[in-house]
């Protein structure tokens, strides 16, 4: 089956494939909005449909494919492009840092954390009576800086334009037990509930359950921190992983919720009878 023909048979609307990149497209349910997305790689290649897939499907060509020397030119110059907008993200992340100060952000403000101090860099916009301050989250792989996230005060996100995001995490280390989840503001709570157990750990952002799974498939001994979202893939993306795993009981709470919602002593209490199942 040609890679056209799956992507059709998923519901999505293809005019011409564009290789080597993921790209948006329309589908027979939402004709009039980009809700699907594909990606097609020469001899396999990936398909979503958002309304109907709650993850992508695998297409892989016949018996016998070879790239043609056009498709094999392509792969090499979209590795080339992607290399140039990963080195110009590092680059540009460790700038957007060095014009950052710690000062506490309205974001963690209402994630429960008014005196944190993190980084936040402030963007003076002349068409704008007032200035723009995100809360800057930087992104590692491998130690060395690769890009950032970017956090309004209205919690809005967004990644540096050609970032590697595959594997980076922030971390925030004390030797002591891993704990990987999704978002900065969890990572806060979690951290606040470990020390309130008196527990040492080592806390891994990851930004996305896609990305947790990639940055716990490098890992042997950890604890997840899973989101409880209302398409389930947080629980899934813990569950992928076989390793014990803390999540709310309420759908559309994640472990910063939750400790909102029932304070500090119930979110560690919480957490704490994960450990009761764990060695330490």
């Amino acid at each position: 089956m040609r890679f056209e023909e799956f992507a059709r048979d998923h519901g999505l609307i293809i005019d011409h494939v564009e290789p080597f990149r993921w790209v948006a497209t329309p589908t027979v349910d939402h004709p009039r909005k980009k809700n699907g997305r594909y990606k097609f790689m020469g001899d396999h290649g990936f398909v979503q449909n958002w309304a109907t897939m709650p993850k992508v499907a695998l297409w892989k060509a016949d018996q016998g494919f070879s790239f043609t020397p056009e498709l094999r030119k392509q792969k090499i110059e979209v590795a080339q492009q992607r290399q140039k907008d990963a080195d110009r993200a590092a680059v540009k992340a460790q700038r957007i840092l060095d014009e950052c100060v710690n000062a506490p952000h309205p974001y963690l403000t209402r994630k429960g954390f008014p005196n944190e101090a993190s980084k936040v860099w402030t963007i003076h916009d002349p068409k704008k009576t007032e200035s723009t301050r995100l809360l800057v989250i930087p992104m590692r792989r491998d130690g060395n800086l690769v890009g950032a996230q970017l956090i309004d005060e209205e919690g809005v996100k967004k990644f540096l334009y050609g970032q590697i995001t595959k594997g980076a995490t922030l971390d925030m280390k004390a030797k002591g037990v891993t704990l990987l989840c999704e978002g900065y503001a969890t990572a806060l709570s979690v951290k606040a509930a470990m020390t309130a157990i008196k527990l040492p750990y080592t806390i891994r952002v990851c930004f996305s359950a896609s990305n947790l799974e990639e940055v716990a498939r490098s890992l042997t001994d950890f604890i997840i921190i899973a989101d409880n979202d209302a398409n389930g893939v947080g629980e899934r993306a813990a569950r992928n992983a076989n390793k014990p795993y803390w999540i709310s009981p309420t759908i559309g709470e994640d472990f910063n919720d939750y400790h909102l919602r029932c304070g500090l002593f119930q979110a560690a209490s919480s957490l704490k009878k994960v450990f009761l199942h764990k060695p330490l």
